[in-house]
């Protein structure tokens, strides 16, 4: 071969070279900067408890208007007082958040610190298990609730939107690892698996409640997102709207992640529902003396599913995670009784 045609044979390999490389450094995502937050203020006379309830929604639920109680004409500021009688001082008494999105912001007199290598705060509820199944995992009425924070920056008292992330929980890092996801998949025929970290769902408030049990069946109408839609049942055991009545519009949407479903009619006729526990990183999930009703706020993540390292946590916002009727039973509905900083109550509690 001729040298000036071995140079340009090299020349050519040289720029297929660079330019293979640069497609695949344009491959290979870019770091991103974490956020720079200032350091938290420190109240040395903290209570570990809430001590702040900033919005209360629950979605349509059979205890929706009754834990806390609506009493006509109270508004939006009076629920949100209730719900803070209810949580504040230890109190622990059950708020619930009714079906998929119900929400409450909850507040604290201090910041709770973000301690590396441990658990940061604890999420109380009513979970228990019930599982007659002993090869199966444990469950029982487990209804998760996700829990989101923020960690107030601008030092405004409020958490803006920009400051909110969600807690990533077992099932957000994979669904199907659940232990229960291949029983119930299997098992549990039109069982909806999906999750979905974009989910949207409407409930619309009924033209008049119910006057027999002929209309329980078709009580609140819903749709999502995904192309799904259906009603929110009335029960026997609870006899009050199901629609929050400080709401004035007729209809309440709500955005964020949905979990797969987690439930199973064990007994197969409809008599006995189990609700099964995700792993870890959800409220009323577990039992509340457990370690997994704790949260490491390291757990946080952005919008995209990127970690995020806050220094700690002034707010912390838990809804409903599931979309689900259970028979009898009725919806699954995330209940909390409490927040407790582990820290002020110098708990332990290694990761």
């Amino acid at each position: 071969m001729r040298p000036q045609y071995i140079q340009r044979a090299f020349t050519a390999l040289a720029l297929i070279a660079s330019l293979s490389f640069a497609a695949c450094k344009s491959d290979t995502p870019t770091p991103q900067p974490q956020p720079v937050f200032p350091k938290p203020d420190v109240n040395p006379n903290a209570t570990p408890y809430v001590t702040r309830v900033l919005e209360y929604m629950p979605a349509v639920g059979q205890f929706t208007n009754t834990l806390p109680e609506y009493e006509a004409g109270d508004t939006q500021e009076d629920m949100n007082r209730k719900a803070l009688e209810y949580l504040k001082d230890n109190q622990r008494s059950l708020v619930t958040l009714g079906g998929w999105g119900g929400y409450i912001v909850v507040g604290f007199d201090h910041t709770i610190l973000n301690v590396p290598g441990k658990r940061d705060f604890r999420v109380l509820g009513n979970a228990f298990f019930g599982n007659d199944n002993k090869e199966a995992y444990e469950g029982g009425s487990c209804e998760p609730g996700i829990i989101m924070v923020a960690y107030d920056a601008n030092r405004n008292g409020l958490p803006d939107e920009d400051e909110w992330y969600e807690i990533e929980g077992s099932a957000h890092v994979d669904h199907t690892k659940e232990p229960w996801y291949t029983l119930v998949k299997t098992k549990v025929p039109g069982a909806d698996l999906n999750f979905y970290r974009d989910f949207e769902m409407t409930y619309h408030r009924p033209a008049q409640e119910p006057e027999s049990k002929d209309g329980w069946g078709t009580y609140i109408r819903w749709e999502d997102n995904k192309g799904n839609s259906g009603y929110k049942v009335k029960n026997q055991w609870h006899a009050q709207p199901y629609f929050p009545q400080w709401v004035k519009g007729d209809k309440l949407t709500f955005r964020g992640t949905r979990l797969p479903q987690n439930s199973q009619d064990q007994s197969g006729v409809g008599t006995y529902y189990v609700l099964y526990k995700f792993r870890y990183g959800y409220a009323d999930n577990e039992l509340n003396d457990r370690k997994d009703s704790t949260i490491d706020i390291d757990w946080a993540v952005d919008k995209k599913g990127r970690k995020v390292h806050l220094p700690g946590v002034d707010f912390i916002k838990i809804y409903t995670g599931v979309n689900q009727e259970n028979g009898w039973l009725g919806e699954c509905s995330t209940e909390i009784s409490g927040v407790n900083d582990l820290h002020v109550l110098k708990e332990d509690i290694p990761n």
